[in-house]
């Protein structure tokens, strides 16, 4: 072999174990300087927790988890047991303080109410619109029907009250079925201001209501113009004219009628008639 070549060879491999020796010394010199990072306590469900639910010791459990923590969860159990909670938690996710009501509000439906909401109750039937489909968390349109007070008319008519209301609850359910049956229901929880609380106990007194469904994400509100039953009946059909004759007959004039006048000369009084004008005389 070329001796030249033999060297350069050699003096490469060399160079090549030095450069991974202080490369190796290096990276182990930074890796051995880095810091480990803290662990935090996190307050996690320990089983799946429905809406309207009072956490119970049983309930929640405490991990280490390393790094930072998510911004608003819990950290110490005692801040979470015997609060409502307001949303589904389900198991291993962590307990955020947005989640549960506040402490002494105790749980249910009340605790489920947003701040400045009411919840409003309202009666319907089995055959209402689609009541039997109303599950808490659908929008829904309220309709109502009757005779308007002090109207001309006895004429029953419909309009829309209220858009885009949420459900709270439908009978004694705070949350979704997990199958999503539908079940029938007497009265539904809506979730309305305190203004839009005191328009439906008035309705409710007066009027019949009708709840329809509406897509979720289908948040405009459309003016919407009342409509009276007569108005489902339309305009009366008119009459079908004749169509016009097509003979060249005209109709005969009416007889002229005479007029008469009366010439008195002195003593003497006489009469004398004509034939009106255009007439014969």
């Amino acid at each position: 072999m070329n001796r030249r070549l033999l060297v350069i060879l050699l003096v490469a491999l060399v160079v090549a174990s030095v450069s991974s020796y202080v490369i190796v010394r290096m990276v182990g010199k930074n890796m051995n300087a880095a810091k480990p990072l803290p662990s935090s306590p996190m307050i996690v469900a320990a089983r799946d927790v429905k809406i309207g639910t009072i956490l119970a010791a049983a309930d929640v459990k405490t991990v280490n988890v390393t790094g930072l923590t998510p911004q608003g969860v819990i950290t110490q159990a005692k801040d979470a047991i015997g609060r409502g909670v307001i949303s589904n938690i389900y198991t291993g996710e962590p307990v955020l303080d947005s989640r549960l009501a506040p402490m002494g509000s105790g749980g249910g439906l009340a605790a489920t109410i947003k701040q400045g909401m009411r919840a409003c109750a309202v009666r319907v039937d089995e055959v209402v619109g689609v009541a039997g489909f109303v599950t808490p968390g659908m929008r829904v349109d309220v309709l109502i029907s009757g005779v308007p007070p002090n109207s001309n008319t006895q004429d029953t008519q419909t309009r829309t009250l209220l858009q885009n209301i949420e459900v709270l609850s439908a009978g004694t359910d705070i949350q979704k079925d997990a199958e999503g049956k539908p079940q029938q229901v007497q009265v539904v929880n809506l979730l309305v201001t305190p203004e839009q609380a005191q328009i439906l106990a008035l309705a409710a007194n007066q009027m019949k209501i009708q709840l329809v469904l509406r897509n979720p994400l289908d948040t405009a509100m459309n003016p919407v113009q009342e409509t009276a039953l007569a108005n489902l009946f339309g305009n009366p059909t008119k009459p079908t004219q004749g169509k016009a004759s097509t003979s060249s007959h005209k109709p005969r004039p009416a007889a002229a009628q005479p007029f008469t006048i009366t010439v008195i000369n002195g003593d003497k009084r006489s009469e004398a008639k004509f034939a009106s004008t255009g007439g014969q005389q």
